[in-house]
């Protein structure tokens, strides 16, 4: 009985997670290399020197011709020789130097983005990531971070240490003559028309693409995690051709990019014959006028000359700066929500007894779609179980997931869900998680040791409180018989669970965490006919004593629940006791006749319902 999901729709501007401004990376950044100072400028004057260093050998040719041209080639030769030496050594050292501290800062800012994102994408409302889509939160502590770790190992250095070097060597040639120096930065407009051309068709197509890619991963994903339904609809080629298409939305808007930074390129290319003509022939004049020595011409010529190189770094990076941009925006974006020294944390479970109430509740997964909630009311005594019944596509699953807090209701009152009088609207985040867990049909075991795993719901919980759940939901008997007991690695990497055994962690954890509200939503499902009966103990001993709401996958669930609803289109229906419900002889009674007829044929009953 498990309710379809919602249609998905591919995510757009308005539903994505948020993507930083330019001002916002740079603010970002900034702050990020005040927290690194002493570092920070390490890694500038080492750059610097190692640069100005590099420039001896240049300008020293340019003192050997004018001494060749005076004939004191002999006596100046030696200094000269000396001199290129010690420059060389400088630069050497000061460059592994700078490369160095560049590294270490790097990494330091790496490791802290990653930290960063991984919590804000933890701390963000699940409601806020179901409506983003899991593709575009898995780009940003996947994808995202690992453009930037590939940039942050070539481009970023390349491109840092080339601008430095861009900026000295401009410095070298105004010290040989300014006006050799602005006959260089003629260039200039040139270069900054290439730029100016380039940055606003690049900069969209780079977001773009890393949008495009996001989508890719959920599709992917969501093909993936949704294999058997799939399969069992027939849907492996509409499937197929919807990963396809965005595949190929990926590898267009990836050729389109290329193009674009070709036509850039051959404009820089122009601007350097530009700037390297524009010397030449100021130099000429000024030689002729006596204003300037050949050496300085030379020099200047080669300085400029050098420049090619770094200029040709930064071309040949940026186009992976652009990508690593692009990423930068979405992480620090994400980054963004996070409150200053705000960690994920699981706050302690509320003390005492819930009632829920629930009035008027109406939800809509979009806009101008049918509502898939309307009007329904519910009330769950404190410490009592409320079973929800009713066929697939009922409503049922967002009931419960609007009743636990896990959606926010779209067309309700404010006031349509309250706990002990409270509306949930107004509790936040943490308040719900506080007085709810949940267990689903789907659920998930964390890489780790066993203990590991349950202690997620209790980090302080010891061996003996970790066994202690395990015996309440019939999982200790199996836990002992594994090599390592509760230091058995499980999950990826681990020993595989099946899905029974993997519910029956999820329910520990539930007994753990000790929450006064639990939902548990279809969550024997897994277990096959079988085991049936095992996991719906399990699931009684974590409702016991607690409000609960249970998503019946069984009829004998809610013949063991403490009241009833039937869920139809929706809306709510029959209401009352198992037994009360049999006696009125309605939908609910016709359901238990065809649930019980069909349990007795295959002889997989073992509730012992009546």
């Amino acid at each position: 009985m498990t309710q379809p999901s919602p249609e998905h729709h591919e995510s757009d501007a308005s539903t994505l997670l948020p993507i930083a401004t330019p001002r916002e990376v740079l603010a970002y950044l900034g702050a990020e290399l005040r927290r690194h100072l002493p570092l920070s400028i390490g890694v500038v004057l080492t750059s610097v020197i190692g640069a100005g260093a590099s420039l001896v050998a240049v300008l020293a040719l340019g003192s050997i011709v004018d001494a060749v041209r005076a004939g004191n080639d002999r006596g100046i030769l030696v200094g000269v020789a000396i001199a290129v030496v010690i420059a060389a050594v400088v630069t050497a050292v000061f460059t592994a130097l700078s490369e160095t501290l560049l590294a270490t800062l790097i990494a330091r800012l790496l490791a802290t983005m990653r930290e960063r994102v991984v919590a804000a994408v933890l701390c963000l409302p699940v409601t806020r990531i179901e409506r983003a889509g899991h593709g575009d939160a898995l780009s940003r502590v996947g994808a995202d971070i690992a453009v930037l770790v590939a940039g942050s190992r070539t481009a970023i250095p390349a491109i840092f240490s080339s601008s430095v070097l861009i900026v000295v060597s401009v410095a070298g040639l105004f010290s040989l003559d300014w006006r050799l120096a602005l006959a260089g930065l003629g260039a200039a407009p040139a270069y900054v028309a290439a730029m100016r051309w380039y940055l606003p068709r690049s900069s969209p197509k780079y977001r773009q693409l890393r949008t495009a890619e996001a989508d890719h991963i959920d599709r992917l994903v969501g093909g993936i995690d949704g294999l058997t339904t799939v399969r069992a609809y027939g849907l492996e080629t509409a499937t197929r051709d919807r990963i396809d298409a965005s595949a190929r939305s990926v590898r267009d808007i990836s050729v389109s990019v290329f193009g674009v930074l070709e036509r850039f390129v051959s404009r820089e290319n122009r601007a350097e014959f530009v700037g390297l003509s524009l010397i030449i022939v100021v130099g000429w004049l000024l030689l002729r006028a006596g204003d300037v020595s050949l050496g300085q011409v030379a020099a200047a010529t080669l300085l400029f000359h050098r420049l090619f190189n770094p200029i040709g770094a930064i071309l040949t990076f940026f186009d992976e700066a652009q990508r690593s941009g692009a990423a930068m925006t979405r992480v620090v974006g994400v980054i963004d929500t996070l409150a200053p020294g705000t960690r994920p944390h699981l706050p302690p479970a509320e003390p005492g007894p819930v009632e829920i109430v629930v009035r008027g509740l109406r939800h809509h997964y979009h806009a101008n779609g049918a509502p898939a909630v309307d009007d329904v009311d519910l009330t769950i005594p404190a410490g009592t179980s409320l079973a929800l019944v009713g066929a697939s596509g009922a409503g049922k699953t967002t009931i419960a997931s609007l009743t636990a807090g896990v959606l926010t209701p779209i067309g309700a009152p404010p006031d349509a869900i309250r706990y002990n009088d409270v509306p949930i609207s107004g509790l936040g985040e943490d308040r719900i998680r506080a007085f709810t867990s949940v267990a689903t049909q789907e659920t998930h075991v964390f890489a780790g040791t066993l203990a590991d795993d349950l202690r997620l719901a209790r980090p302080d919980a010891d061996d003996e409180q970790l066994w202690s759940a395990l015996a309440k939901v019939g999982a200790d008997h199996w836990v002992r018989e594994l090599d390592e007991a509760l230091d058995t690695r499980i999950g990826s990497g681990g020993l595989t669970l099946d899905p029974m055994r993997a519910q029956q962690i999820a329910l520990a954890r539930l007994l753990l965490r000790d929450t006064p509200v639990v939902v548990l939503d279809e969550s024997t499902a897994e277990a096959g006919s079988r085991g049936a009966a095992r996991l719906e103990a399990a699931a009684a001993a974590v409702t016991r004593g607690r409000t609960a709401l249970i998503v019946a996958h069984r009829l004998s669930q809610s013949a063991a629940a403490d009241a009833v609803a039937v869920i139809d289109g929706g809306r709510g229906g029959e209401y009352g006791t198992h037994r009360e419900l049999l006696d009125a002889d309605g939908r609910y009674a016709a359901l238990w006749r065809v649930w019980s007829s069909a349990t007795e044929h295959d002889g997989t009953r073992e509730d012992g319902a009546r």
